[in-house]
């Protein structure tokens, strides 16, 4: 059955990035920036390739640089191709994110990638978090397996009602399940803008932040590609695709929980680059959180 699953979940996905591939609502995604995103930032600080298909973000002592969708979704799967910033990038996060708010304000709900920069020599750190009503401390910390400053990569989020799962190449490296747990502290009721961004964070981002931006360095450039997006897109009062979520290669019973093969991957990350984990911080967290106490392979 999971062999079947594994299969199931591998066809959809192909299926799903094909029709998406030849889809007008895909050329536009990848053809009409300003269609599709807002920028944050001067206009010297976001380029484009010719043919407007990489998207270079710059970060220096001028400005930070971000987009965002000017849609909200509510379930889906939202993926991007990264290439991060090279060489002493101490300081520096690079994200691929998700909010129910445009300003991140105090009641938002959140799901994070984070790209957290180093000094020359030392390996990348990915940080993933969530938060729900506002609250977050839901922090892993994995190294790469690769050195992704050299060439594009493939950063993902699988979120439906059952679970939400960060990719990376395909590879899960971290799942986090709806438990319907007495904290309910899964984001499912409120959709969310997907953003991206590259930022100085170096009060925290490296290593507790001791190791501060090296302006010297400056700029600083990551590149975005094959930014893809099939999911749920919010209309007020209640999109009809919500109702309809199941129909979705991204909601059917074979995501709802990893496949053989996406097991066995996992399992090879947890072994081998999970650098932190707040289900075993017992100093931060006097009493182990409520969705900690699930399997994420069940």
């Amino acid at each position: 059955m999971e062999r079947n699953a594994s299969s199931i979940f591998d066809f959809l996905l192909m299926l799903a990035l094909l029709a998406t591939l030849f889809s007008s609502s895909h050329a536009q995604l990848k053809g009409a920036f300003e269609e599709n995103f807002s920028k944050s930032c001067p206009g010297t600080h976001f380029k484009t390739s010719q043919d407007g298909q990489i998207w270079y973000l710059t970060l220096d002592q001028v400005s930070d640089c971000g987009f965002m969708t000017k849609q909200s979704y509510r379930f889906g799967w939202f993926s991007t191709k990264l290439k991060l910033v090279g060489g002493d990038s101490a300081g520096v996060v690079t994200a691929f994110y998700m909010c129910s708010e445009v300003e991140a304000g105090p009641l938002r709900d959140e799901i994070d990638l984070e790209f957290l920069g180093n000094r020359t020599g030392q390996p990348y750190l990915i940080q993933t978090n969530v938060y729900n009503n506002g609250s977050g401390g839901r922090e892993m910390r994995h190294q790469l397996w690769f050195d992704p400053t050299l060439d594009f990569h493939t950063y993902s989020i699988l979120w439906n009602s059952h679970q939400i799962v960060f990719f990376v190449d395909k590879v899960p490296i971290r799942v986090y399940k709806n438990a319907n747990h007495t904290n309910n502290f899964f984001p499912a009721q409120r959709p969310m803008y997907v953003f991206s961004s590259i930022w100085n964070a170096d009060n925290w981002a490296t290593r507790g932040g001791l190791d501060k931006i090296n302006w010297k360095n400056a700029p600083f450039v990551a590149s975005y590609e094959d930014f893809t997006i099939d999911a749920c897109q919010w209309k007020n009062p209640y999109p009809a695709c919500v109702s309809t979520a199941t129909q979705r290669w991204w909601d059917q019973y074979s995501t709802w929980h990893l496949s053989s093969k996406q097991k066995i991957d996992y399992a090879w990350v947890q072994r081998n680059f999970v650098v932190y984990n707040y289900c075993l911080d017992t100093v931060r967290n006097r009493y182990k959180p409520q969705e900690c106490w699930l399997n994420p392979l069940d």
